[in-house]
């Protein structure tokens, strides 16, 4: 069985304070973008091991048995000792160590091949409770809808935003960010963060002064590449330019008649959506 887990983009990324687990509550909106990785799963011809994982495409760093696909196989096995053993094989596309969210969105995805190919009937909300053990990001890729998140960004409420009347280029200058990195450079206070559930329905001509993503000042601090990026976003015409979750991605909302000048050095990763 094959799927084809997307990507997502952060609009507006609001960290509130620390909690007590070591985490952070945190205020976002994903929105999904079409840009894919291609995960399989079949049956394993011989049954030497639980999982056997392949990949081609971009290359995934690290031992398997920290990849998120075989975490979530082994987080169903524990639950369900009828599975058997697969061969998972993912084509990897969307950059890694982004902020896209590729890894949570391919575990999220082996999650619901394991379901539908071996009828283990769970539920969307199972399938969240699931995915929310894997990482923080992970349940979106449940609902896969554009959604306002709290929490540590597994509290999800399905928001009506719908980008289609315009284009979004995303753009990655493959530096890779280390998430607890990131987490380690804000200056976190408790807070009241802008409502972003009732700013995100505004037109997005009003977002640039008023939508922010904490995590932009130490990053772009610490890579002004990244922040160069944004801006020439911006002085190609975008409406609203921002970084996705802790970086390294850039996006960009473009209304649709719009043509800029796309000229990002050969190593970019850039994608239309």
């Amino acid at each position: 069985m094959v799927l084809f887990p997307n990507c997502k983009i952060n609009i507006g990324l609001n960290i509130t304070g620390k909690r007590p687990d070591g985490f952070h509550n945190l205020q976002t909106v994903f929105y999904p973008l079409m840009v894919k990785d291609a995960l399989e799963i079949i049956d394993a011809k011989e049954n030497t091991q639980p999982v056997l994982f392949s990949s081609t495409g971009i290359a995934i760093n690290g031992k398997d048995e920290d990849n998120l696909c075989i975490k979530a196989y082994g987080l169903l096995k524990k639950d369900f000792p009828q599975l058997p053993s697969i061969q998972i094989h993912l084509h990897k596309n969307i950059p890694i160590g982004a902020g896209l969210g590729g890894g949570s969105a391919d575990a999220a995805f082996t999650l619901q091949i394991l379901n539908t190919k071996y009828a283990l009937g769970l539920s969307q909300q199972s399938l969240k409770n699931y995915a929310a053990a894997l990482g923080s990001d992970c349940p979106f890729f449940i609902l896969n809808k554009p959604c306002y998140a709290t929490g540590r960004g597994e509290i999800l409420e399905e928001i009506s935003l719908d980008l289609s009347a315009h284009k979004i280029l995303m753009v990655n200058p493959g530096i890779h960010i280390n998430t607890r990195w990131a987490f380690s450079q804000l200056n976190i206070k408790e807070k009241t963060a802008t409502d972003l559930k009732e700013l995100v329905q505004q037109p997005i001509s009003n977002w640039r002064q008023n939508m922010i993503n904490d995590f932009e000042v130490p990053v772009f601090a610490a890579h002004p590449e990244i922040e160069i990026i944004k801006n020439n976003l911006y002085a190609q015409g975008a409406l609203f330019a921002a970084m996705s979750g802790s970086g390294s991605s850039v996006f960009g909302i473009f209304e649709k008649d719009n043509h800029p000048e796309i000229n990002f050095p050969a190593h970019y990763f850039y994608r239309w959506a």
